[in-house]
């Protein structure tokens, strides 16, 4: 220990202190009162993304397959908005997915928020044939992607009655796999190109089903509506409407696919599969209606002559809003 020399004036040294001390005690005491309890300390909110820009989002929930989020949030965001979720095709991403379609710009028209979630691993494709995926919070990517849903909520507190999904292919399966995981969380999907809940269902590992992409898997209504209903066993609330799109021409997911999505979805619904009502709203177009006859039945159903696999256009968007009722 060092110890003062003999020459230094001890008392002067001795005086500062108690001075000093004598100021700080107050001030320690004062801001030892006035500081919150660590038990009382709550967790800030998620900060909101810039708006009017496409924004990646990080750490916004379990995430067990690594997906990325990207949020678009208008500048005129509705108090309490809706959200969709805009799910990407193979090979494709979330900023791909925001470029490629119009949901951004209705996002500015009418308020709500886009999610746009983007695959990493290496074929860019969706899960939709794992176990885990085709159960309610089994894992993979609709675990992450309900938590980037939950994010939203949480940070603009959105309206938990208006969620929806739509998906192009692979996106399409996606939309189709989120509304039977989750309908309590979901209004209603719009799917271009998909197949069935669990069509592409596989105990391998592939990503990959060729019965249910030829269009060879062929089920009874009652069939594929249990695969659904198996996805969340003991739910007895309402369902999520759906709108379904597929080209004639389709060499990818092949038609027959289509014919199977409204045989399950009506029977989800517990409807006939005659339709209500059949138009045409532009030429090569067949429309059917199931369960009621205007812009948000049930289930609506779109058949595109001579079509392939690439039918989505540019103008779509804007039909898929008015079914989810986001135009009003």
């Amino acid at each position: 220990m060092l110890t003062p020399a003999r020459n230094t004036p001890r008392r002067p040294l001795r005086s500062a202190l108690v001075a000093l001390l004598g100021a700080l005690v107050p001030l320690l005491a004062a801001a030892f009162l006035t500081a919150p309890a660590a038990s009382a300390r709550t967790e800030a909110p998620p900060e909101a993304a810039p708006t009017a820009a496409l924004t990646e989002i990080t750490d916004f929930g379990t995430n067990p397959s690594n997906l990325q989020m990207y949020l678009y949030v208008p500048d005129n965001v509705a108090p309490n908005p809706a959200v969709l979720v805009a799910v990407h095709y193979c090979t494709g991403s979330g900023p791909a997915m925001h470029s490629g379609t119009e949901y951004a710009q209705l996002a500015d028209r009418h308020g709500f928020v886009v999610i746009y979630p983007s695959v990493t691993r290496a074929s860019k494709c969706f899960d939709v044939s794992s176990p885990q995926a085709l159960r309610r919070d089994g894992g993979s990517d609709p675990v992450g992607i309900k938590s980037m849903v939950d994010w939203v909520t949480r940070t603009y507190d959105a309206d938990t009655d208006r969620i929806f999904a739509t998906g192009i292919s692979s996106g399409a399966m996606m939309t189709n796999v989120l509304l039977g995981d989750y309908p309590d969380v979901f209004a209603a999907g719009a799917a271009f190109a998909g197949v069935p809940f669990a069509c592409f269902a596989t105990t391998n590992g592939s990503e990959w089903n060729s019965d249910c992409s030829g269009g060879n898997l062929i089920r009874t209504p009652q069939a594929w509506g249990d695969l659904v209903r198996g996805a969340y066993p003991g739910y007895n609330g309402p369902r999520p409407r759906m709108q379904l799109w597929h080209g004639t021409e389709d060499d990818v997911l092949r038609y027959p696919n289509f014919g199977e999505e409204v045989k399950q979805w009506t029977n989800v619904h517990g409807l006939s599969q005659t339709p209500s009502r059949t138009d045409s709203p532009q030429s090569g177009w067949t429309r059917t209606r199931y369960g009621s006859t205007g812009d948000q039945a049930p289930v609506e159903a779109i058949s595109l002559q001579g079509v392939g696999h690439n039918l989505y256009t540019w103008g779509m968007g804007t039909r898929v809003i008015t079914f989810f009722g986001l135009d009003g």
